[in-house]
């Protein structure tokens, strides 16, 4: 499905990584709307810039390369258009896992071998359902940090925050992250 017999890219190769595009775009986003838009706007940048494509690495990596510049333009769109204040929780949300003194009220859990539960699907699986089940912003900030690889700088220019409240956010994702991880995969075993 990489390319056709004449060895250039056409719409139908490049159609087929629509499933796998638009469930990055929903992880990052999170609005089916906005996510089939970015793809969308994906496809075309990419039929367009198709003779562009030199196959130093798969159309998947260049295709999803396009989408996260498609992602972060839509994440500073509708940044501009809702404040802050409309997604994030308290910081009453964090009390549970503190201590009055300061310290961990609960030591985190031991995660065994991290190398193999990255290699299982189900890790993967959970993560996303984690994932999901934080606030918009704050899973926008920890995916654009942690799966794009952008420094602080950029995300508060993306998300117009500035980067006391990232570094809030990033904190509060993590925090939630392993409590959801440690009730829905260590607790379990990695198992459903």
């Amino acid at each position: 499905m990489e390319q056709n017999s004449g060895g250039a890219l056409d719409a139908r190769d490049l159609a087929g990584h629509r499933p796998q595009l638009l469930k990055y775009a929903m992880l990052q986003l999170r609005n089916t709307a906005q996510a089939e838009d970015a793809v969308q706007e994906t496809l075309v940048a990419a039929i367009r810039g198709a003779q562009s494509f030199a196959g130093g690495s798969s159309v998947r990596t260049w295709l999803i390369g396009i989408l996260k510049h498609k992602i972060i333009d839509s994440i500073r769109k509708s940044s501009r258009e809702q404040s802050l204040d409309q997604y994030e929780a308290s910081a009453d949300d964090m009390d549970g896992f503190f201590q009055p003194d300061g310290h961990y009220s609960d030591k985190p859990a031991d995660w065994g071998d991290p190398e193999e539960a990255l290699s299982q699907r189900r890790f993967f699986e959970v993560m996303e359902q984690c994932m999901e089940s934080l606030p918009k912003m704050t899973a926008q900030a920890f995916a654009m940090r942690e799966v794009m690889g952008l420094e602080t700088q950029e995300i508060c220019s993306n998300l117009g925050i500035t980067s006391s409240n990232c570094w809030v956010l990033l904190f509060r994702a993590r925090m939630k992250l392993r409590a959801c991880l440690e009730k829905n995969w260590i607790a379990t075993g990695g198992r459903s």
